[in-house]
């Protein structure tokens, strides 16, 4: 069965299409569009028509390659700063408008869990014991516990994330020691008091994790992440880019979801490894497995 998934975050919409055979998932496309809608926000929070309309055009462009390629369901769902913006229900109608499916939006809880379960259900070495599992998005950030064959048991999501971080003090090419002191005293402030039940080993998803990969490799010690901080605050942007073969923008927010992972890394005292599935894959994961979000 091929199947889809349609991810619109607060930084990024996102396209997986992949064969779903015996509950495991090949992958066929993957694609990302830096759509922003975190960054678009005007006051109240409210979505502003032309992004709106941008998203709406890039799900249609997503969906007919989906369909292109024979996906029988397309499943669309919408996380992070969506879920709060007092005009939600005119994104998703424009949403469903032009790509011809439903669109879910998850709750916080929803989002860890599909996380949790896209992370756990795809390790290449599989978990031992119990593993935490963290999302660190562009408009927040989640940290799930549970066990290895993917049932969360605790989670906990928070308003942050790599896109407010860096709208909010990073301004600077290459950023400044004192910006990024303003994102870490943020983070920390965030995370104050977090007390997670313990955990064997864990994992990270998302749009930072995964451009990391490039940058540093798949496992994420502290000394491994402070060398990453220490990269971006001596390199120019684009530069970074040209040599790691990312986009500028991703480049921008790394630094801020770089220190929101160190921080939970510190809080879990556990080192990390970049998971190579996370929301869309537990999302496929669930269709096949014959599950209906809410």
């Amino acid at each position: 069965m091929i199947c889809a998934c349609i991810d619109i975050g607060s930084n990024t919409t996102r396209l997986l299409v992949a064969d779903a055979t015996d509950g495991a998932l090949r992958l066929l496309v993957n694609q990302r569009a830096f759509t922003r809608i975190g960054r678009s926000l005007v006051r109240g929070g409210s979505i502003p028509p032309e992004k709106i309309a941008e998203t709406a055009e890039v799900v249609r462009r997503q969906s007919l390659v989906a369909r292109g390629l024979g996906a029988e369901e397309i499943v669309a769902v919408a996380t992070a700063v969506i879920r709060t913006a007092p005009n939600r229900d005119e994104l998703v109608a424009a949403v469903e408008r032009a790509g011809g499916m439903r669109l879910s939006v998850l709750t916080d809880e929803e989002e860890a869990r599909l996380s949790f379960v896209g992370a756990t259900r795809t390790l290449v070495r599989p978990a031992q014991g119990t593993i935490a599992v963290i999302d660190v998005g562009g408009g927040s950030t989640e940290v799930a516990v549970g066990e290895a064959n993917g049932l969360m048991t605790w989670s906990a999501s928070f308003r942050i994330g790599s896109g407010f971080l860096a709208d909010s003090y990073l301004h600077s090419d290459p950023p400044s020691i004192d910006e990024l002191d303003k994102v870490r005293r943020d983070v920390a402030r965030t995370f104050e008091g977090l007390a997670p039940p313990p955990a064997e080993s864990a994992v990270a998803v998302g749009g930072t994790a995964t451009s990391l990969r490039r940058l540093l490799g798949a496992e994420l010690s502290p000394e491994t992440l402070e060398r990453g901080i220490r990269i971006l605050s001596l390199t120019p942007i684009d530069e970074v880019a040209r040599s790691f073969e990312l986009d500028t923008e991703r480049v921008r927010l790394l630094p801020a979801g770089i220190l929101v992972l160190e921080a939970l890394s510190d809080v879990l005292r556990l080192r990390l490894r970049i998971a190579r599935g996370g929301l869309r894959e537990g999302v496929l994961l669930e269709l096949v497995a014959g599950k209906q979000l809410a």
